[in-house]
């Protein structure tokens, strides 16, 4: 029986669902996209294990920014974001794309 299984991610990200749901989408060119799946695409992460990192909606966070969603890079665990709808997704894609 295997014991783990291997991924090509470097790092993963989480993103509160509980605030996405919150906002009923509020990203993306026509503001209907949830934040995960707009940092999915820009980021060309594939499904699952094969992408290069992750994107993974969690469970509530217990930090509640009103009218934002709250997100942590695996890489600084110590530094949560807000990230708000109007904020430069290309700008923050480029940043939790970037290498260590």
């Amino acid at each position: 029986m295997k014991h783990h299984v291997d991924a090509n991610w470097s790092h993963a990200v989480l993103v509160c669902k509980k605030c996405s749901k919150k906002l009923k989408g509020g990203f993306g060119p026509d503001g209907s996209q949830k934040l995960s799946k707009e940092l999915k695409a820009r980021l060309g992460s594939k499904k699952g294990r094969k992408g290069r990192l992750g994107v993974i909606e969690v469970g509530c966070l217990d930090v509640c920014p009103k009218k934002a969603v709250m997100l942590v890079d695996s890489r600084h665990p110590g530094v949560w974001r807000i990230v708000r709808p109007d904020a430069d997704l290309d700008a923050l894609a480029g940043e939790l794309a970037a290498a260590d």
